[in-house]
């Protein structure tokens, strides 16, 4: 480790983060947390703002930087202390409920994460279950707190939990599926089985509690607007982000995106269906068994194929890949889980391999015209790649953040530039898979005009074909997403109901590749024929999803 104290300060301020959240130390495969959960009533946050600010001012005690790494790792705790703190201030923690992002999500995915092949992990698991009544009484103070400051959060977002954590009390629960998982790992323990039956009885019974308190208690108080109004939006995109934005220059930007992207996308569609329509492919693409992974098996082990052989030659030519992460897992959630695909990263010890998991609706057969380019975005060399070498370079970077820091533009960025890459380097090998990119990036171009004119209440262009001059509705963001994105309504739905609730996220995609491409841009531009594609990706790497404002001062400093 540098000799510098921002790195021993930088650990430091990873313990104490872990204890007072250790939910996210789970998350982060950090050890010694995974029976317990974080207080997040107001005595709580109380107590994290006090911590925080104690070690924001440590940073300010600390020696001037004796390297650009030193620089990097004193402005990386300094930011992520400050953002911190400034959502505190801002209240964030009292109206912290949304469809996907918020703490009945986690609640009901740190089960996935945890370890589950030793006696002790389980008393964890059966730790965590029996006091999930209090983690979530300690939560809902915060909530009532939110609701006393007119603070609660729209309608949407609250009948969107009370459905998952339904789900979640219910005859489906995924919880119910651990007793056969504890039969599978550890055989015979009677003893454990009795406790975690239990366990699973009251973590049920927590989710229940739950979702009557939003339904009967939370949800008359709720707002029937959507929209977040234009000064917590840019706030928020601006923590998302790592740059401010101008909100008009982006939307505007954003249709731009959208128009291109339609036009490729019909002449793409017009070699799967000759002489047809992006309809008419759709309807190939989704309905023609070759073109699908026939059940949920199929399905996992295609994508594995996929993200192992692309791990596997492009290592060393394009990508310089670190020995932990030389394998990607695909797994596939449970009931309840918000449709689409997520990336959990390794342990920090990497003895949790990194994850890819999947949110299949059904039981096949799954097109797979736009998963093949998910896989990359998710996996190698996305998501898998990016975070790996992020935690590999604790002789430069500091623990904080290897683990901790993670900002959507550059993290996000990254892996909508990777999908980008391997379409420019040829593995989207079909014009199916072509097809499906181009899908993806225009859901993500979708994202920059429904977000910013849902919530500023900007107008549909007058130009548009999709219509023209109309305010934003639900329904409207809705058939965008099915109409261009090529998106199933149900999912469309879920989408959108993501992006009203978790405001600046979802632009984070599609302005953080803009980003990385104009930095690349620049980059070549003032190199030429000393530009290097792979040292270009192993300093962007290595620098981590910092902010896009940092990353690029990092990078053509």
């Amino acid at each position: 480790m540098p000799d510098h104290p921002i790195y021993d300060l930088s650990s430091t301020i990873v313990d104490e983060m872990c204890a007072l959240l250790p939910d996210q130390a789970t998350y982060l495969g950090v050890a010694g947390y995974d029976d317990r959960w974080a207080d997040l009533s107001p005595t709580g946050y109380a107590a994290i703002k006090s911590t925080l600010t104690e070690l924001r001012n440590r940073v300010d005690d600390l020696p001037p930087p004796g390297s650009r790494w030193d620089a990097l790792a004193i402005e990386v705790a300094r930011s992520m202390l400050d953002e911190e703190l400034d959502a505190i201030a801002a209240d964030d923690h009292l109206r912290s409920l949304n469809s996907i992002a918020s703490p009945p999500q986690e609640y009901r995915e740190i089960f996935d994460h945890m370890s589950r092949d030793t006696a002790e992990a389980w008393d964890n698991i059966v730790a965590r279950l029996t006091s999930l009544e209090q983690a979530f009484a300690d939560y809902r103070a915060s909530l009532d707190l939110g609701i006393e400051r007119g603070l609660a959060v729209a309608a949407r977002q609250v009948e969107a939990v009370v459905e998952q954590a339904t789900v979640m009390a219910s005859d489906a629960s995924p919880f119910l599926a651990l007793g056969e998982s504890l039969a599978a790992e550890l055989p015979g323990r009677v003893d454990l089985a009795d406790r975690l039956e239990a366990a699973i009885v009251a973590g049920r019974r927590a989710f229940g509690g739950f979702a009557d308190y939003l339904r009967n208690d939370y949800l008359p108080n709720a707002t029937v607007a959507d929209a977040v109004g234009e000064a917590r939006y840019v706030r928020e995109a601006a923590r998302f982000l790592g740059t401010t934005i101008d909100p008009a220059e982006t939307y505007a930007w954003g249709w731009s995106e959208v128009a291109d992207l339609r036009t490729r996308m019909e002449a793409v569609a017009a070699e799967i269906a000759p002489g047809g329509t992006v309809a008419d492919a759709i309807q190939v693409l989704k309905t023609d068994p070759a073109r699908s992974a026939t059940d949920r098996e199929s399905f996992v082990r295609i994508i594995q194929e996929r993200e192992r052989a692309a791990l596997e030659q492009l290592s060393g030519t394009h990508f310089d890949v670190p020995n932990a992460i030389r394998d990607v897992t695909v797994k596939l959630a449970g009931p309840g889980a918000s449709l689409g695909a997520y990336y959990v990263g390794p342990s920090e010890d990497f003895t949790r391999p990194g994850s890819v998991w999947w949110s299949l609706e059904g039981d096949g057969p799954f097109p797979l015209y736009d998963e093949i380019t998910t896989a990359y975005h998710e996996g190698f060399p996305g998501h898998h790649l990016q975070v790996g070498v992020q935690m590999s370079h604790a002789e430069r970077l500091s623990r904080l953040q290897r683990l901790w820091v993670w900002k959507s533009g550059t993290g996000e960025g990254w892996a909508l530039y990777a999908e980008r890459l391997m379409e420019e380097l040829g593995y989207l090998d079909s014009p199916d898979y072509v097809f499906g990119w181009l899908a993806a990036q225009m859901l993500r171009a979708c994202r920059v005009v429904i977000d910013i004119g849902s919530h500023l209440g900007y107008p549909i262009p007058g130009g548009q074909p999709f219509h023209p001059g109309e305010q934003w509705s639900y329904e409207t963001a809705t058939q965008m997403l099915v109409d261009y994105a090529t998106l199933e309504p149900a999912y469309a739905a879920s989408e959108v109901t993501r992006y009203f609730g978790w405001p600046g996220q979802a632009i984070s995609y599609k302005v953080g590749e803009q980003m990385i491409l104009d930095t690349r841009d620049e980059l070549m531009a003032t190199r030429r024929a000393d530009f290097d594609l792979k040292a270009f990706h192993a300093d962007l790497l290595a620098v981590g999803p910092v902010g896009i404002d940092l990353m690029r001062r990092f990078l053509l400093d």
